[in-house]
């Protein structure tokens, strides 16, 4: 089992069940990560506060493009 890169604890999840753009939790710290790929295995943090302030930044930027 791979360990979280946050807290060190091991994620609950087997590698050949998981495949890349799911999403993995880490029990201990709560923290998600997307798999970007299986072999080797790459984590990308979510973070979705940040996801949403980016998108309604893009939107009103084309919106004043027009």
């Amino acid at each position: 089992m791979p360990n979280c890169p946050e807290c060190e604890n091991a994620l609950d999840f087997e590698l050949d069940e998981v495949d890349a753009g799911d999403v993995v939790v880490c029990d201990e710290c709560g923290t998600e990560y997307e798999i970007v790929g299986v072999e080797p295995l790459e984590l990308s943090r979510v973070d979705e506060d940040d996801d949403d302030d980016d998108d309604e930044f893009f939107d009103e930027e084309e919106e004043e493009e027009e």
